[in-house]
């Protein structure tokens, strides 16, 4: 059954933001990576949105929001969210981020832990220091230009040309091609481009991504956490997303061995039932401020769980 969806603007603080919302129940907030828009949950929205209020936002200066005034860290896109969830009614709501968004989901919860009743993490960042040298080089200087070629490539001619790139060691999955295609066709738009040059500047430089939520996972110990990756991912190693399972023994996690970094959009089929159970088997996170002071100091923290592969440096 199709669930009918609605696009919308909405006035915030950072400027209007555009979303997509769908159904009705417990909010679900997804978010999407790097250069890429609300368009990426396409095949999510109509499963989910049968027994959940589930809303697609185009993060600041992506998509059809407008750009912010000058800061796109992970702080200000988190901020920039809850003041969406706001803006519609909803005190809080389930994550789920996919690349970029896993780290902007892990930030928002950091940041408003009364806000969020879970987190599902798709391919995410922020896990590890290891990234495709594409990212890498976006933060070079003159990596512009670059970019802006790029989006101006006849998607038919990318989609043609990303294949090749496929068989070298540590580029692309074949699998992501016709995303990836996408996404750069996103950045033939300036205010796009600038938002992915100065958001992915902000999260990686040459050598890797700089921001890790390593050291703040132990505050989410206590909050439903599902993890699911794809095992041909050449953008983010999936042991970063395999070690981040074995450090949350608790967590719900799924390993899809035909995907690559877009698993919700080249295994929908595969990706879907595990989150639906996910979300119908677990109970929303109620924050409590004593736990949470205990949690901050270390008082309450858990063990370091042994034989675990470092999840940043």
């Amino acid at each position: 059954m199709t669930v009918p969806a609605a696009d919308g603007l909405i006035a915030t603080p950072v400027g209007n933001l555009a979303y997509t919302i769908a159904g009705a129940g417990e909010p679900l907030l997804l978010i999407h990576g790097l250069g890429g828009t609300r368009r990426t949950w396409r095949h999510l929205i109509d499963s989910l949105a049968t027994d959940h209020t589930v809303i697609a936002a185009d993060l600041p200066g992506h998509g059809h929001s407008d750009a912010p005034a000058g800061d796109y860290s992970l702080g200000a896109h988190a901020s920039a969210l809850r003041d969406l969830l706001v803006a519609l009614g909803h005190s809080d709501a389930t994550l789920v981020g996919h690349s970029l968004g896993g780290g902007i989901a892990l930030q928002f919860a950091y940041q408003f832990p009364e806000r969020t009743n879970r987190i599902v993490l798709i391919s995410s960042g922020g896990l590890g220091t290891e990234v495709t040298p594409l990212l890498r080089a976006a933060t070079l200087p003159g990596a512009a230009a670059f970019v802006a070629g790029l989006g101006r490539i006849p998607t038919g001619l990318t989609r043609r040309v990303l294949p090749a790139l496929s068989v070298l060691p540590g580029v692309i999955a074949r699998q992501d091609t016709r995303p990836i295609a996408e996404d750069l066709r996103g950045l033939a738009h300036p205010r796009q481009r600038r938002a992915f040059l100065r958001t992915a500047r902000t999260v990686i430089d040459w050598r890797g991504q700089t921001v890790s939520a390593s050291r703040q996972l132990s505050l989410l110990a206590e909050l439903p956490v599902f993890i699911t990756w794809g095992s041909r991912d050449r953008t983010i190693p999936p042991h970063h997303h395999q070690a981040l399972a074995r450090r949350i023994p608790e967590a719900h996690s799924l390993e899809i061995s035909t995907a690559g970094h877009y698993p919700h959009e080249t295994a929908p089929e595969q990706l879907l039932p595990a989150v639906h159970e996910f979300l119908r088997t677990t109970q929303p996170y109620r924050y409590d401020e004593e736990r949470w002071r205990q949690l901050v100091t270390g008082a309450g923290a858990l063990d370091e769980p042994k034989n675990t592969l470092p999840l940043a440096v």
